[in-house]
């Protein structure tokens, strides 16, 4: 079968992206009351003022910041987590109750209480973040290990190459469906609890700003802070993301026609 080209993703993702943005101006148009739902072009104009004034960037850089460190931390620890269970089954079985408590725990509880463990810092925000995301990387990477291919462990194993090697040739590539899934819910996930982390406790970032315009009930500052962000996640997904992803599948043979 063909597969489909990236170009012609693209051009139907932004098909996509305009016929939301179509609902959304009729939406707007319906209700008529630009304090309850702005129409995109005042969002833009709000988005631009707030870039211009600097405090756009300034509550972006907080926010990527929290993202990158508290996504490091999740994906680092879930990749050896889950593979360490995928490769054990007695390991597995001691541990699974423990990532079943860590998956079931809400959000919202973890943040306080690492508020109040730790305090109201960076430190407490980025475990927060972190620990939220872990299990679930965990549990996917865990299914990715059990789905290798034993005939390729013992090839590499036959040729003799090391646990290195052999770690970033036969099994990084298989787990990388696993590991993208991972990186896409994790982005997805991560951020938002950021978001719940920067309103509940920090002095800056877009969940700090998105409170505050909140508490003075500005609709189109609460949309432009979270639209500005999506923005910047959809441009990692189509950019950093899906060049890794052809990179780390390009041994993968091509589908005929």
């Amino acid at each position: 079968m063909k597969q489909t080209q990236p170009h012609t993703n693209g051009l139907v993702a932004a098909v996509s992206l305009a016929g939301l943005l179509g609902f959304w101006v009729v939406l707007s148009w319906l209700r008529a009351d630009p304090t309850v739902l702005p129409t995109p072009v005042q969002v833009w104009t709000i988005i631009r003022s707030e870039a211009a004034s600097g405090a756009l960037a300034h509550h972006m850089l907080a926010t990527i910041w929290r993202v990158a460190a508290a996504f490091g931390l999740a994906m680092g620890l879930g990749l050896i987590i889950g593979i360490a269970l995928g490769r054990d089954e007695r390991l597995d079985r001691w541990l699974n109750p423990w990532l079943l408590v860590f998956l079931n725990i809400p959000a919202l509880v973890v943040i306080v209480l690492c508020y109040l463990w730790i305090g109201l810092n960076e430190t407490a925000a980025i475990v927060a973040v972190a620990l939220n995301k872990t299990a679930m990387v965990a549990v996917t990477i865990r299914e990715g290990t059990r789905a290798l291919d034993p005939k390729l462990a013992e090839m590499a194993q036959a040729f003799g190459m090391g646990r290195a090697d052999r770690l970033r040739h036969v099994v990084l590539p298989q787990l990388w469906p696993f590991i993208a899934s991972s990186t896409r819910n994790g982005l997805a996930i991560i951020w938002k609890i950021v978001l719940v982390v920067e309103f509940l406790g920090r002095s800056d970032g877009v969940g700090f700003q998105i409170h505050l315009y909140f508490q003075l009930f500005e609709i189109g500052y609460v949309m432009a802070y979270a639209f500005s962000f999506v923005a910047f996640v959809l441009f990692l997904e189509g950019t950093i993301i899906a060049l890794a992803e052809r990179r780390a599948t390009r041994w993968r043979p091509a589908s005929s026609a």
